[in-house]
């Protein structure tokens, strides 16, 4: 079961895409994740992009504990289905979900650059191809200035090249789990 750990829809439960592979961040992650991001002071009015949404749950919580407002992207049509019902369920506001493959989406320059981007593609996504998704993040300005960029990985994974521009600010391990924290400095 995942739900939402904390904020305003704390402890409503996500459904997941039927059918697929994704893998959901687990509770666990999430919940230290955002305590992480809270305590920094990160939350509060942040706009959030979610790349390889999945259920929507990364960006779902932030909504739940302050996020200004939330675009959710998969390529996958379950994923997106399931971000959508579960956009709908919770009653969130300011949220969108975009049918669209990552590397597509953010071609396109950014209308409203993002202060948090959580980007937790598959971790058997190759480092050229993730490095690739990241300079085009940074490159067609939908990172904010000062923005955060969340990765995660698979903890056997190596760093993610970041971007000109973009320096690591921490890396916190759970288990499997890495999360990858780097900072746009200009």
């Amino acid at each position: 079961m995942t739900r939402i750990v904390a904020g305003s829809v704390g402890g409503r439960r996500l459904v997941t895409p039927k059918g697929e592979t994704t893998r959901p961040t687990s509770e666990r992650v999430r919940e230290a994740l955002f305590g992480s991001i809270e305590s920094q002071g990160l939350l509060n009015g942040a706009t959030v992009l979610d790349l390889y949404c999945g259920s929507g749950a990364l960006a779902l919580e932030a909504i739940s504990r302050g996020a200004a407002s939330a675009v959710l992207v998969d390529a996958s049509r379950e994923a997106v289905q399931a971000a959508r019902e579960n956009v709908a369920a919770l009653g969130v506001q300011r949220v969108t979900v975009v049918l669209s493959s990552v590397q597509r989406y953010l071609a396109n320059p950014a209308g409203t650059p993002s202060s948090l981007v959580f980007a937790d593609p598959p971790y058997a996504m190759p480092q050229d191809e993730l490095s690739g998704v990241l300079a085009d993040l940074v490159g067609h300005g939908w990172l904010a200035a000062g923005g955060r960029l969340l990765v995660e990985r698979s903890s056997r994974s190596v760093e993610p090249v970041w971007p000109a521009g973009v320096v690591r600010h921490d890396v916190r391990r759970y288990g499997e789990t890495a999360v990858w924290h780097g900072r746009l400095t200009s």
